[in-house]
């Protein structure tokens, strides 16, 4: 009736699946946490935040075991819009670090949602920097 498959389908398992490295998901949750950490710490330092810039920082370092690199330039960003980004960043690591149980990472992302929160609400938000210290 019908002539049967000769080849291979895509759908079959390769023969050598243990030949290239895996990942665990604490290992995996560790990569994404730093990446949202380390994209928050861009807007941070953009922002002007050095205190939370550096606590940021050291968090990414524990994560990635080396410092991560620090972005010095401006944008002409209004700072309500870097705000909103870095409270949405520090809502991703949250996330994240509450799935790995990373209790230092979680608080400090609590924060820093807290003060770009603060930096929205407050009247001036474009002239003044919460957080900056």
């Amino acid at each position: 009736m019908y002539e049967p498959i000769r080849t291979k389908s895509v759908h079959t398992p390769a023969d050598h699946a243990d030949d290239f490295p895996h990942r665990s998901r604490e290992e995996e949750l560790d990569i994404q946490l730093a990446g949202h950490l380390a994209a928050l710490l861009a807007v941070t330092d953009e922002l002007g935040i050095g205190e939370a810039g550096d606590r940021i920082a050291e968090q990414v370092a524990r994560l990635r075991g080396a410092p991560p690199a620090r972005h010095a330039g401006r944008t002409d960003a209004a700072a309500s819009a870097l705000h909103r980004r870095a409270h949405a960043l520090a809502g991703r690591a949250l996330v994240v670090a509450a799935s790995r149980a990373d209790t230092a990472v979680a608080i400090l992302a609590a924060e820093r949602m807290d003060a770009h929160t603060a930096a929205l609400a407050a009247p001036a938000a474009s002239a003044r920097l919460v957080g900056a210290h």
